[in-house]
């Protein structure tokens, strides 16, 4: 192993990569990481005008981009995000599952639209958008998903269980899918980070957020490119013979 054969085992020079929620906080950080590592990077977000900026801001940065307004819980907007995708760059390599949405739902008091809101964005979008993914993923000679959990699916969760719940069950068919999927020479891991100074934590109290960030053992929140380096692993030849595993990049919080 010399220096550029080492190199070599993070460069994603010419693999296309879809990453959901794409345009802030960890999202946005991976998919800027992945074109610096080379990759053609499609970035979905719900709002059109982020995913214009999104894409403006990583084709200024030197790479190949396209941004695509994307619903995770409208299954056709996964189709036309995966077709769209296909069209500006000639298939899929890379799937990285991040885009989330935590409701706050306090137990017993659950509403039967918001549960679905949650379960629709965070659990159900990820699973039809692999399988949207799934015909261009067989043929790619590197193909790998990667899956953004949350230290959440480890951990209890107040006023977050529906998130949560999601979570867990996305580690659940990450576990699945690197099963079934290994035959097809498609490797599926997770990412669950810990507290990361991104908008979804920002959304809680001070006192919250303090309270999140000083309960891992580094005392601290991430900042959001703290994650590339994690997403890159999994996506890269880095981890060839890793799959069906999560990495918790969480400070220390999740207790082993």
């Amino acid at each position: 192993m010399d220096r550029q054969q080492l190199q070599g085992l993070f460069d994603l020079t010419d693999r296309v990569a879809i990453v959901t929620g794409g345009t802030r906080g960890i999202g946005r950080s991976i998919a800027e990481g992945f074109v610096a590592a080379g990759a053609k990077v499609a970035v979905a977000s719900r709002k059109a005008d982020a995913c214009a900026d999104t894409e403006r801001a990583l084709v200024a940065s030197g790479g190949e981009a396209i941004g695509v307004p994307t619903h995770l819980g409208d299954l056709d907007a996964l189709h036309a995000l995966v077709e769209r995708t296909v069209d500006a760059f000639g298939g899929v390599d890379i799937l990285v599952n991040n885009a989330a949405t935590a409701v706050r739902e306090d137990l017993g008091r659950f509403t039967p639209e918001l549960y679905a809101k949650s379960m629709d964005v965070n659990l159900r979008g990820p699973v039809f958008l692999v399988q949207e993914a799934l015909p261009y993923l067989e043929k790619s000679p590197s193909a790998s998903i990667v899956n953004v959990l949350s230290a959440g699916a480890f951990l209890f969760s107040s006023f977050t269980a529906t998130y949560s719940a999601a979570k867990a069950g996305l580690y659940s068919f990450t576990r699945s899918w690197a099963a079934e999927f290994a035959p097809l020479g498609i490797r599926v891991n997770a990412l669950a980070p810990g507290t990361v100074e991104t908008d979804m934590v920002r959304n809680n109290p001070p006192e919250a957020q303090e309270r999140m960030a000083n309960a891992a053992y580094q005392r601290r929140a991430a900042h959001p490119d703290e994650m590339i380096g994690p997403a890159l692993f999994l996506a890269s030849d880095a981890s060839s013979f890793v799959t069906g595993q999560v990495l918790i990049a969480d400070g220390g919080l999740v207790p082993h």
